[in-house]
């Protein structure tokens, strides 16, 4: 007979944000995760479920008490801790969190990059913690599994890249488009901004509205152009639009790739087909979170909204010569705090879909 996974004690610092709290659900009902410590500096001294009355049914959102952070105590309670901050105030608190030996997932961009230079050039200030960057793994259990598994500090991807790294890295690995000419159009739901008062995110302000922003250079470009590269073995730069758009959370994404030979005839468009089928197949066996769609299925945000799952489809066009891939993803799940709970099962040797499914 095979024994259960033993439990293993979790903290969430910054866990009154969308993503903290998230991560609060999913941990809350986690079988084999102790939440043992909950911080907000907003918060401090309120119950879980005084701050989140819809989880007052479990007994211990009416019992465990937000705190101020506190990463002495936070390592004496807890064996893994999720870091749901703003970029460069995450790393202020992975530094004393590793060096007591605690194992750390950090929901911010602190750590996505191997390069204090480029963060720099996307976030408008030096790194707080450089050395670290070299010991981090980008937390896409679809590509990075066996890295995550033995890692101390998992730097969880944003999520428009894994939006974008999903369906275009195996096509990149394979050979199959060109690393050249990528273009990346995504619309996300408000949630993405992050719970914050600021003008631009008022109901009425995004209410019966689409808009993109971060032309040309949005900050989750350094990390997928990192990892972009990194699978095409040469420098690759990518045309990147986000949009804001009225829903709450969601992400579409449409890529426009270019195969890397051409297609005319109705039997190159079936050879082609063929190989970009057997691609995602190769990837994404036994992935529990990726669906491929097959037929005439596209992404659709509704159906994948309150899951840990990304959805991916993909149309060649003869006419144009282009490949145009589509991924749906809820992106503050997929995201964000599902998948950051993904790597914690896979750090903790319990199975990936533990408090996903």
């Amino acid at each position: 007979m095979t024994s259960s996974p033993r439990s293993v004690r979790v903290a969430i610092v910054g866990a009154s944000g969308y993503s903290g709290e998230e991560l609060v659900r999913l941990l809350l009902r986690h079988p084999h995760a102790e939440l043992v410590a909950v911080t907000s500096r907003q918060s401090a001294g309120q119950t879980i479920s005084q701050v989140f009355p819809r989880f007052a049914t479990h007994p211990l959102a009416r019992s465990l008490r937000f705190t101020d952070p506190d990463t002495a105590a936070l390592a004496r309670e807890a064996e893994v801790v999720f870091l749901a901050l703003p970029h460069g105030v995450a790393a202020e608190y992975a530094i004393p969190l590793l060096r007591s030996g605690c194992r750390v997932i950090d929901l911010s961009a602190d750590f996505r990059l191997k390069s204090a230079a480029v963060y720099r050039e996307f976030y408008a200030h030096d790194h707080p913690a450089p050395d670290l960057l070299a010991q981090s793994v980008y937390g896409l259990p679809e590509v990075h599994a066996e890295a995550i598994r033995g890692a101390r500090l998992v730097a969880s991807p944003g999520c428009y890249p894994t939006s974008i790294l999903l369906p275009t890295l195996p096509l990149l690995r394979d050979g199959l488009i060109r690393p050249s000419g990528i273009i990346a159009d995504s619309l996300s739901g408000v949630s993405g901004a992050g719970r914050k008062a600021e003008v631009d995110y008022l109901f009425c302000e995004c209410n019966e509205s689409v808009r993109p922003y971060g032309v040309p250079k949005h900050r989750h470009l350094s990390e997928i152009e990192e990892q972009l590269s990194a699978a095409a073995g040469v420098p690759v730069v990518i045309q990147f639009t986000p949009h804001l758009i009225p829903v709450n959370r969601g992400i579409l994404t449409t890529l426009y790739l270019a195969p890397s030979r051409p297609f005319a005839t109705p039997d190159e468009v079936a050879a082609l087909g063929a190989e970009i089928a057997a691609s995602y197949a190769r990837a994404y066996v036994g992935a529990p979170f990726v669906r491929v769609l097959e037929g005439k299925a596209l992404p659709d945000t509704k159906n994948v909204v309150g899951t840990n799952v990304v959805e991916i489809a993909w149309r060649l066009d003869p006419r144009t010569g282009r490949l145009i891939v589509m991924s749906a993803e809820d992106n503050i799940l997929k995201g964000a705090s599902g998948q950051a709970v993904q790597s914690l099962n896979l750090m903790c040797g319990f199975p990936e879909t533990s408090g996903l499914a």
